[in-house]
């Protein structure tokens, strides 16, 4: 069985390299990073911040068909006040564009992610856009949980595909929390972030610089949490593909 995994960034992914081997190749035009539990074989696929470019590089991927699960996994905001930072959610359904498309998670894999300590929430909101403002996450919360911008393209893009699907992530700030700098500022049309432009945004507005250095520890402890999670949860999916296959039928 494959698993693929996919964050935006590799600020999300670095700390669960910290707690375990992967191996780099090539899938065409896209670096996977990979790795083997027993006949579970999880592939880590770097997406790019937005919808756009995630939608891309996931097609590239899954697009013959030999992906059986996929997670949109990595960093959320907060869109309703009892979810804190770090905390990790896994979504019944991810909303995409202006709520007209939904794709649900896998049952299966939202019931082993509540087991494995995970929050479970009704709804992710893929947004087009970095939300800055607390006032926009809280119009938002009218109809959703967690705010992000990848998991309703990869999803989508995976299902279509035949993979069995969940989005799962952590949060990285409050819903009262203004974001410290416009990160839409910030971003490159390949879906990165410009280590330039953020220095320039900062120095541009040094009043923000301790809000900004917060919202680093607080995004560092999210990813740290989320790969600790993450490892203990394709664990156990590697345990079900070690269950003879009689036992299996049963369950």
């Amino acid at each position: 069985m494959r698993v693929l995994v996919t964050f935006a960034v590799e600020a999300e992914f670095r700390p669960w390299r910290k707690l375990r081997r992967f191996v780099e190749r090539r899938h065409g035009p896209s670096l996977i990073r990979s790795t083997q539990l027993g006949d579970l074989g999880v592939e880590v696929l770097l997406t790019g911040i937005g919808g756009k470019s995630a939608w891309l590089q996931t097609a590239k991927r899954v697009w013959n068909g030999d992906i059986d699960i996929c997670i949109s996994s990595g960093l959320a905001g907060a869109l309703r006040p009892e979810y804190r930072v770090g905390q990790v959610v896994a979504a019944k359904a991810v909303h995409r564009g202006a709520w007209s498309e939904t794709t649900p998670a896998d049952p299966a894999l939202l019931r082993r992610a509540v087991e494995g300590g995970a929050q479970e929430v009704g709804s992710f909101y893929t947004a087009s856009h970095v939300v800055v403002l607390a006032r926009e996450k809280r119009e938002l919360g009218k109809g959703s949980d967690v705010v992000e911008m990848e998991s309703g393209e990869v999803l989508r893009e995976a299902a279509a595909f035949g993979a069995r699907v969940i989005a799962i992530r952590a949060i990285s700030d409050g819903v009262d929390e203004d974001m410290p700098l416009d990160f839409n500022r910030v971003t490159t049309p390949s879906g990165g972030v410009s280590l330039a432009r953020v220095v320039g945004e900062a120095a541009r507005h040094f009043r923000s610089i301790p809000s900004l250095l917060r919202f680093g520890q607080q995004s560092k402890l999210a990813a740290e949490t989320l790969a600790e999670f993450l490892d203990a949860y394709v664990e156990t999916l590697a345990g079900e593909c070690r269950v003879p296959a009689t036992e299996a039928v049963g369950r």
